[in-house]
């Protein structure tokens, strides 16, 4: 079978800093903390955990005087306020472009906008950036429709998580110019996000098989995997390659590879070589 490995697959840099920053401290620290997963990679996790991070969900639970890392999708505002009031040290590994969306919040809450979040509600990167709106209404909003239903404002302004497509927030900011008499937008998307959707389409163009790399619980993963299977129906979405099942290749010529964000590359390594050994 002739393999096709999209050339940006794995590590974007906010994921590739993020990492590099948490085994570092390791090296400095004994007894380090991180605040939710590091990144959407449980394998990735795992080996931050034999090196001594564990993972919390709540400030509270983080033993006084310990370290703790911020992980790459941000944390919420008050939860860095609690942070900060129980003198814990901060190795802050929120990836820069979530930073900007989270100062674009803050500063544009301030200056009397209703803020609107292009993402998903639930997403940490998202409760991260609606937490610095200290001011005003905010509304996060998914795709088109959801937007339909925001009321009309006097002024708006939109963000978008950094992982969203830009065909989704152009189509959530046409919906919000007939809802406001001023709105301002401000692409919050990563360029490495369009960059590897892009491949992605490509790629499951020229493929009989796609495999999609990276953890279930990685939003900007699994959107590669429905890009992909909007294209080719043979689209899987695997975190290792021992998930790997050989009756999908059945007939197979050109299997795509491509991998989220989060994707260690000696994962990807490990994907490629289980699929080579199928046709030993």
């Amino acid at each position: 079978m002739n393999i096709l490995l999209a050339k940006s697959a794995g590590f974007c840099f906010g994921v590739k800093r993020a990492t590099n920053m948490a085994f570092e401290a390791t090296k400095h620290y004994r007894g380090m903390y991180s605040l939710g997963p590091i990144i959407h990679s449980p394998q990735l996790v795992k080996k931050l955990e034999e090196e001594g991070v564990k993972v919390m969900q709540r400030v509270e639970d983080i033993p006084a005087g310990a370290a703790v890392i911020v992980r790459s999708h941000g944390a919420r505002a008050e939860e860095l306020e609690r942070i900060r009031a129980r003198n814990l040290t901060v190795v802050d590994a929120t990836c820069p472009f979530v930073k900007k969306a989270q100062d674009h919040a803050a500063k544009l809450s301030l200056e009397g906008y209703v803020l609107v979040v292009v993402g998903e509600e639930e997403h940490p990167e998202v409760q991260g950036i609606i937490s610095y709106a200290r001011q005003g209404a905010v509304f996060v909003v998914a795709d088109r429709a959801q937007a339909e239903a925001i009321p009309p404002k006097g002024k708006i302004a939109i963000v978008a998580q950094t992982t969203q497509s830009f065909e989704n927030l152009s189509q959530v900011v046409e919906v919000c110019l007939g809802k406001s008499q001023e709105t301002r937008v401000f692409n919050t998307i990563c360029d490495a996000t369009s960059v590897r959707q892009d491949e992605a389409r490509r790629l499951a163009e020229q493929s009989d098989l796609v495999l999609v790399i990276g953890g279930l619980n990685s939003a900007n993963t699994t959107r590669l995997a429905q890009i992909c299977q909007e294209i080719q129906r043979r689209t899987y979405h695997v975190e290792t390659g021992g998930q790997i099942q050989p009756e999908w290749f059945q007939g197979v010529e050109t299997v795509g590879v491509t991998a989220g964000a989060s994707t260690p590359r000696w994962i990807i390594d490990e994907v490629i070589s289980s699929v080579k050994r199928l046709e030993k």
